[in-house]
């Protein structure tokens, strides 16, 4: 093998339980500890339930058009190896920076998480008082906390996959263990009479949540994306991704149900970390701590999957010459692109300087980015069912064409539920602020790349 070879080669290095563990502790994350009260405000008990069902189904839906194409055409990338050769240079762009939107969101979201939950197990992040944001008061003492944990988590990251998924598999275990003791309790302790309201505000109410879902599910298409670091039969790539689809849905719909079960409508918008007073009525202060603990693991687990899936599409960016040449690089030890994971690390410190306020603003411009990049990846696997008919596709869809639209058309629709005019829309000029931002780094990057190139 040349040296040139040797610069671009991954290490396959993740088993099928790897793989698993991390799409799915990509997407639970921390937002269920967090965000629970929320989404049971806006929406009532059935409410939040049918907005997870059903931006579930759509996840399920999109995520068969990414198990064949991950199957078919097995390169770290993802979305931009099947938007570059379905669609074009061009295109591939606009589909891989919106992803990446999507991830650094989710990594910025968990910088801000951390001292979040921290405060909650540790009080006294209360020092030195910098400003006020939306009414939140943001204190040195809270954003250093994040600042460090972004520093860790980066690091760990560029020391090598195989570490950042033992770390993943055995953070997943303890939020698995925490949250099926926390069902089960809540199931023999619970009062159903907690459950009204059923409903809040209608289609408006489920509007709210399902907006939020996209930003709740990211996370099975980091499987694409690392896979030149997965060790599996390609058929069997698809099948992990679309496993770790399901198991999210029933954890977020569960998780719903516990919660209500044991906090009252009047109790609702008492605590920031929600779930783990639901789990405190269980199991006393044991309980909460417990579940913070779980929440603390989930942090960990989707901070790292979106490290990895994010500066692996970094990475094919560069690769082909859609970023600069030294976002492409590899490790020259442990083989990972340090210099993309360094960029995503560094945009994540910037996050704790806005307090907790910002955990909703990224949820939902992050989403955003993240539902154009899923409707790309459908047009890209109609336009290759058409186009390359003969390739070879392991994990093969049935009824791909009809499958394909229905992905599509739905991505279409959950971008409407952004814009304005819906009850749903993005907020100015928060969160439009950091999608044009987002535009305005990626337009730099990518002409800066275009004219070193020509």
């Amino acid at each position: 093998m040349s040296g040139a070879d040797q610069d671009t080669r991954f290490l396959r290095v993740l088993g099928r339980k790897d793989a698993l563990a991390l799409a799915f502790g990509a997407m639970i994350g921390w937002s269920w500890v967090v965000l629970s009260s929320t989404w049971i405000e806006s929406a009532g008990t059935a409410g939040a339930i049918i907005a997870f069902l059903i931006g579930g189904g759509i996840m399920l839906v999109i995520g068969l058009t990414y198990a064949e194409l991950a199957s078919a055409l097995p390169f770290a990338g993802g979305e931009h190896v099947y938007s570059h050769r379905a669609l074009g240079a061009g295109a591939s762009f606009i589909c891989t920076w919106s992803i990446i939107l999507g991830y650094v969101s989710v990594v910025t979201f968990e910088a801000v998480a951390l001292p979040t939950v921290l405060d909650s197990i540790v009080p006294g992040l209360d020092r030195v008082f910098l400003w006020e944001i939306a009414g939140w008061d943001v204190y040195l003492s809270w954003v250093l906390t994040g600042v460090a944990g972004a520093i860790v988590m980066t690091v760990l990251n560029i020391r090598g996959v195989r570490m950042a998924a033992i770390v993943q598999s055995t953070v997943v275990l303890v939020i698995l263990i925490v949250g099926v003791a926390f069902l089960g309790g809540s199931f023999v302790a619970g009062d159903t009479s907690n459950l009204e309201p059923l409903f809040v505000d209608s289609i408006s109410g489920i509007t709210l949540v399902l907006v939020m879902v996209p930003f709740m599910f990211v996370g099975f298409d980091t499987i694409p994306q690392a896979a030149e670091e997965i060790d599996l039969p390609f058929r069997d790539i698809g099948v992990v991704l679309m496993l770790s689809v399901m198991m999210a849905i029933a954890w977020y719909g569960l998780i719903v149900l516990g919660v209500s079960l044991m906090i009252n409508e009047d109790n609702l918008g008492s605590s920031d970390v929600l779930a783990a007073e639901a789990n405190s009525l269980i199991y006393g202060e044991l309980g909460r701590l417990a579940m913070l603990g779980a929440g603390l693991a989930g942090i960990i687990t989707s901070w790292n999957a979106f490290i990895v899936g994010g500066s692996r599409a970094i990475y094919a960016l560069a690769r082909s010459n859609l970023l600069p040449a030294f976002l492409g690089k590899l490790h020259p030890r442990y083989r990972t692109p340090y210099n993309a994971i360094l960029l995503i690390g560094g945009l994540s410190m910037i996050g704790p300087f806005f307090g907790r306020p910002v955990l909703v603003w990224l949820v939902d411009a992050g989403g955003l980015g993240i539902i154009i990049a899923y409707g790309m990846v459908a047009w890209s696997f109609l336009v290759l069912r058409k186009k390359e008919p003969d390739l070879e596709r392991p994990y093969r869809v049935k009824f791909g064409k009809l499958v394909g639209i229905l992905a599509l058309v739905l991505s279409i629709g959950l971008g409407f539920l952004y814009l304005p005019g819906s009850p749903s829309a993005l907020l100015w000029p928060q969160e439009w602020v950091i999608i044009l931002g987002w535009v305005a780094l990626g337009a730099i990057l990518f002409l800066s790349a275009r004219k070193k190139q020509s």
